[in-house]
């Protein structure tokens, strides 16, 4: 066999180990990423979930969970159940890879102050201070208690809890009256009246009327028949 023959047949040769050396390299790393995908799963939702479901879902893909130790306040997830995840949901990981979860600890609560006792401003603002809210509040009237003072609250002091209720006492209902019709009579005398009754009456001005003696009541504020308390201010127009 000719020297140019023998060195062509060896070329051909080494093409053609060369062409299988690399069919086999491509399909070989097609191969390892099928493989390494075939390995990968989604994370699954377990926000909401209890720590004992979170942990088989996870399970069930070949993933295991981890706890972290602090638990965090939330006001949306209750308490023992997952709040937050990393890596979050739907992201593509290995399996046998860990997933760590935070448990939500349930509304931020607070040791409720004592407010019985206290105006129901004073209450407001401790509440305020203690980051705590007020969630309802009911009133009633009675003279067994101060005025305007927290007489009970929900929940008790040196509980915890993120909001109080508390039942306020208004006082006992005023005393009203109804006024008379004045017009026509003495404004002194009338004047005298009610003073001595504790209502506060002033002679706002006079004109002169005629055919109507001097000092006789001509206009009144407020009008014959409205209800009137003891704070309320009177006033009369006599004439001159």
């Amino acid at each position: 066999m000719r020297f140019g023959t023998r060195v062509w047949s060896l070329g051909k040769l080494l093409l053609l180990a060369g062409a299988l050396a690399a069919t086999f390299f491509v399909f070989a790393g097609i191969a390892m990423r099928v493989a390494l995908r075939a390995r990968e799963v989604p994370v699954p939702d377990l926000v909401g979930r209890s720590v004992n479901d979170a942990s088989q879902a996870l399970a069930d893909l070949d993933l295991a969970l981890r706890l972290e130790p602090n638990q965090r306040p939330d006001e949306r997830i209750p308490a023992g159940r997952v709040m937050q995840q990393d890596p979050p949901a739907g992201v593509p990981t290995r399996r046998q890879r860990t997933v760590r979860v935070w448990v939500s600890s349930g509304t931020r609560s607070t040791i409720v102050p004592a407010l019985v006792g206290q105006t129901e401003r004073t209450a407001r603002v401790r509440l305020d201070q203690d980051g705590l809210e007020v969630a309802t509040v009911s009133e009633f009237r009675s003279p067994d208690y101060p005025a305007d003072a927290v007489v009970a609250q929900d929940p008790a002091p040196s509980s915890r809890a993120p909001s109080v209720s508390v039942l306020l006492n208004r006082g006992e209902q005023a005393t009203t009256y109804v006024m008379p019709d004045l017009i026509g009579m003495n404004g002194e005398r009338a004047a005298d009246a009610l003073r001595a009754r504790g209502f506060r009456v002033s002679i706002v001005g006079s004109r002169p009327y005629p055919g109507v003696p001097p000092r006789t009541i001509v206009r009144q504020q407020p009008p014959g028949g409205f209800r009137v308390g003891a704070a309320d201010a009177i006033s009369l127009e006599v004439s001159r």
